[in-house]
């Protein structure tokens, strides 16, 4: 189901919540085992994208059914370019007619771009061909026949339409970017693949988090689990509850689910953090919220 627009700034649908690699199993069939995926709907009906994990594949369905005869003109905000926030592109259905245009916007990899002017590492447009080359997947990200454009960005604010777009950098192996977007005073901020701990990242953090409507945080690990993945680059419940209380957020949404985590042992995850923040819930695919 597309999103139904009513009178709103900002509208979201989650498409994928799960962190690190899908999990279609039973036990995990509520809140869902595609990887992430966001679509935010502007008040225009344009459509922004966070992330093309595996659940970009039926967001792209839907929008080929909900705008059909119509040309796509989509934005897709990548956080970084681990396998589970882009292994869904290559089955994403705009980008096999050849009247939509799909602009892919992420930083220079790595954060820094130091290696990069060394010639060490790949820009967006490579590092995104690079997982659809032989003996990957059969066919080139090239052969597609929508126009496609690769914009790399740094922690600078992007306006499309009414919608500013605030990049800032998270504590995460090879880097990643959280987004902040604002429309006529209303937030929301998309925060995963973040480990907590760097005192610079973390103060950032709270800085965009500060007062915002909704806040999609990376909780992968339990309290008691974490510590046997530190320095994964992923973060737990009670860490997105410190920053909700410590930037006055209105809605926190955990996300980025752990794989091993079955719904009934995630359930359970929501009710401790609603102890600590009351007004939060767990990511959940098919979830829509207006604001």
């Amino acid at each position: 189901m597309p999103i139904m627009i009513d009178t709103f700034r900002l509208a979201l649908k989650f498409w994928g919540v799960r962190g690190s690699t899908p999990t279609p199993v039973i036990e995990n069939l509520n809140y869902g085992g595609n990887t992430p995926c966001v679509e935010v709907r502007l008040p225009d009906n344009e459509v922004l994208i966070l992330d093309g994990g595996t659940g970009i594949r039926n967001l792209g369905d839907s929008l080929i059914k909900e705008f059909e005869g119509q040309k796509l003109d989509l934005k897709v905000f990548l956080t970084h370019f681990h396998w589970d926030h882009i292994q869904g592109i290559p089955f994403f259905q705009p980008l096999y007619k050849e009247e939509n245009k799909i602009t892919f916007y992420s930083f220079p990899f790595p954060e820094t771009g130091a290696n990069r002017r060394l010639g060490a590492v790949k820009g967006l447009e490579e590092t995104l061909k690079g997982q659809m080359t032989d003996p990957y997947f059969p066919i080139t990200l090239d052969f597609l026949p929508a126009q496609k454009e690769y914009i790399e960005i740094e922690a600078e604010p992007i306006k499309i339409g009414p919608v500013t777009i605030h990049p800032f950098y998270l504590n995460h192996p090879g880097g990643s970017f959280g987004y902040r977007l604002e429309c006529e005073g209303t937030s929301i901020v998309y925060a995963t693949d973040l480990e907590h701990g760097s005192q610079e990242h973390d103060r950032v953090l709270r800085e965009y988090c500060e007062g915002t409507d909704f806040l999609i945080f990376d909780s992968q690990f339990t309290p008691e689990d974490y510590p046997k993945h530190n320095g994964w680059g992923h973060s737990t419940w009670l860490e997105a509850c410190k920053v909700a209380n410590d930037s006055r957020v209105k809605r926190l949404a955990l996300f980025h689910h752990n794989p091993s985590y079955t719904d009934h042992t995630f359930f359970g995850i929501v009710q401790q953090a609603r102890r600590k923040f009351e007004n939060t819930m767990g990511a959940q695919e098919g979830f829509t919220i207006s604001l």
